[in-house]
C-alpha cells in the first residue's frame, strides 16, 4: 500500500498558466486541466485572474497570482497595488518575486519592508503570499538564508525558488536555467521557520521529482507538466 494518493500529489500543483504567448483560449484550456485532476491552484497572469475565477467557479481549485513577474522590478508600492487588485479579481493565493537587486547588493532593510507590505495587503485580502527568491540569480547561500529568516520573521505562508523564466546567460550567448535544485530546497527547509512552506518550481515535471521534492518537505510545486504527473500518479500510486 503507497503512502501517497494521486490527490495528495494534486493537491501539491500550483498549474501554472504563464508562458507569455498563453492567450485566452489557452487559460481554458488549462483550468480544464486543473480542474479534471482537482490540483491546488492554477497560477495565472494578473490579467487573467478575473476570467480563472469565473472558469474555476464550482470547483476545489483555487487561483493563485503572480506579481511583479518575473524580475520583481516594480516598486514596492506597485506590487502592493498589484496585489489589491488581482485579490479583488478572485486570487486565494500571490506569488511574488523579491527585487533581485536590492537583495544581492544586500539592501535588506528594503527587501524586508516590501515583503512586509505586501504580505500584510494580501493576508488583510484573505489570501496567502509565496515569496520567490528566483535562485538562478540569487546564488550566494547566505543571501538565501537571510530571505528565509525575513521571510519566516514576516510569517509569510510560502517560500518559492524561481519563476521559471530566470534564465543566465552564458559566456558564448546560451541561456541556462536550473530552477528548483535538492540543494536550495535543503538550504530554505533549514533555513525557514516550521510554519513556512516551501514551493519548487523550475524543473518538477514527472512524479518521480514531485515525490522526491516531497521528502525533502517540499509541500507545492508549479508544475505546467500536471497531465504527465497526475496521469503517473493514477498508474503508480493506485493499489
Amino acid at each position: 500500500m503507497h503512502k501517497v494518493t494521486p490527490l495528495q500529489i494534486a493537491k501539491m500543483i500550483d498549474h501554472s498558466i504563464l508562458h507569455p504567448t498563453f492567450t485566452d483560449r489557452d487559460l481554458e484550456a488549462n483550468c480544464a486541466i486543473a480542474v479534471k485532476y482537482d490540483v491546488a491552484t492554477v497560477c495565472v497572469k494578473p490579467y487573467h485572474v478575473h476570467q480563472a475565477a469565473a472558469l474555476l467557479k464550482g470547483s476545489a481549485v483555487e487561483v493563485c497570482a503572480v506579481i511583479g513577474f518575473p524580475h520583481g522590478n516594480s516598486t514596492p508600492e506597485i506590487k502592493v497595488a498589484e496585489t489589491i487588485g488581482v485579490i479583488a479579481d478572485g486570487a486565494k493565493e500571490v506569488d511574488m518575486v523579491v527585487n533581485i537587486g536590492k537583495v544581492l547588493q544586500g539592501d535588506w532593510a528594503y527587501v524586508e519592508a516590501e515583503i512586509h507590505a505586501i504580505n500584510e495587503a494580501t493576508v488583510q485580502g484573505g489570501a496567502i503570499l509565496k515569496v520567490i527568491f528566483e535562485t538562478d540569480f540569487v546564488t550566494r547561500d547566505e543571501d538565501k538564508a537571510r530571505l528565509c529568516q525575513i521571510c519566516s520573521r514576516q510569517k509569510v505562508a510560502f517560500v518559492k525558488t524561481s519563476t521559471g523564466y530566470g534564465f543566465v546567460r552564458n559566456n558564448d550567448g546560451t541561456y541556462h536555467y536550473q530552477g528548483a535544485t535538492e540543494r536550495d530546497l535543503r538550504l530554505m527547509r533549514e533555513h525557514c521557520d516550521p510554519g513556512v512552506q516551501i514551493k519548487a518550481a523550475g524543473g518538477v515535471r514527472n512524479l518521480e521529482q514531485i515525490l522526491h521534492v516531497r521528502s525533502l518537505g517540499v509541500t507545492r510545486v508549479g508544475a505546467t507538466a500536471t497531465e504527465t504527473i497526475m496521469e503517473a500518479a493514477f498508474r503508480q500510486l493506485i493499489s
